[in-house]
């Protein structure tokens, strides 16, 4: 027996309406429907110097805590195996705990299991979103307590690229590409990086729509500028614009083209960038800071508006995705 119309339509507005009530804690949309990424609220840090690092015990330098799943923590993840900072900064990988909606500490530091106790634990008020990635600094201040660093991505891999290491370390900023780097990381601020939230998170298909020709107007720049000046976006050198790039493509087929809905186009339809996403992931380390699981499990299984039934789905094999030719079109 059909269901009656008058049943379907009802409970389609019924939902939506759940859909919207959720969303709106998810992801904050302005009035037009267009996601709105909160902003973090540590943008200060200032970086410590060599001879202060080397004065203290490897268990009291300041930790960077990362989430595997998090694109803005892999950027901070990927700065620090680049640059060899093993030996003057500690990592700290944290758990998405899908059902509390945080993340957890296994095992616990500084006596807290959660990322939320670590920022009551430095005097943070409650109104401070607890996420990766933070800077903490265990030392205790002058109120007897450690200090958040910082918890802004983009500000967080300048202060990385000039964190005092005892090993040679590439300058991933180097002066006289600044301008161009910080012009490549305002497009894809924008564009990429928090294009395909907007895709996902778009809350009307006008939304969508501005969002998805953003997505892939930019990227059609980038293939043309790495076509004409490559092999990284800013000519001979890899640099922090290919950092804040890398995060997104790499998770482009396991999570933003099935759940964020990016399929205008696949990218081996940009076969410079297909070359450039190969080329960055053979660099040394970086493989180590890829878990494609991880990313599948956290965002299938945490963002259940977009995904209600929860269910995972099996994905394509990191490696042989990168691995691969991209077809002759």
């Amino acid at each position: 027996m059909s269901i009656p119309p008058i049943v379907v339509a009802t409970a389609r507005k019924g939902w939506r309406w759940q859909w919207n009530q959720l969303m709106n804690e998810l992801a904050p949309a302005d009035q037009h429907g267009n996601y709105q990424r909160p902003k973090s609220q540590h943008q200060h840090t200032v970086v410590p110097t060599r001879d202060e690092l080397r004065a203290r015990s490897q268990e009291n330098l300041p930790h960077l805590i990362i989430g595997r799943s998090c694109p803005w923590a892999h950027r901070t993840w990927l700065v620090y195996k680049l640059r060899n900072l093993e030996s003057s900064l500690n990592l700290l990988i944290s758990k998405a705990d899908q059902k509390a909606g945080r993340w957890q500490m296994e095992p616990a530091w500084l006596g807290c299991d959660s990322l939320l106790d670590i920022y009551r634990k430095c005097g943070e008020p409650p109104t401070h979103r607890a996420t990766v990635p933070t800077l903490v600094d265990p030392k205790p201040t002058t109120k007897n307590q450690p200090h958040l660093l910082g918890n802004e991505s983009s500000q967080l891999i300048e202060v990385l690229n000039k964190w005092p290491t005892i090993s040679n370390a590439p300058d991933l900023s180097p002066i006289a590409l600044k301008n161009e780097i910080e012009s490549w990381k305002e497009l894809l601020q924008t564009a990429v990086n928090n294009g395909v939230y907007r895709c996902g998170f778009a809350r009307n298909q006008l939304a969508y729509d501005k969002a998805c020709k953003e997505l892939f107007d930019a990227l059609k720049k980038i293939e043309r500028s790495l076509s004409n000046k490559g092999p990284w976006l800013c000519g001979n050198q890899i640099t922090l614009a290919d950092v804040c790039l890398f995060p997104t493509l790499i998770r482009w087929e396991m999570v933003y083209k099935p759940l964020f809905g990016c399929s205008q186009e696949p990218l081996w339809f940009f076969p410079k960038i297909w070359e450039w996403r190969q080329r960055f992931l053979t660099q040394p380390k970086v493989l180590e800071t890829c878990d494609p699981n991880a990313w599948r499990n956290d965002y299938f299984g945490a963002l259940f508006p977009l995904r209600p039934n929860s269910i995972v789905p099996s994905g394509p094999d990191l490696v042989k995705i990168v691995n691969s030719q991209a077809p002759l079109l």
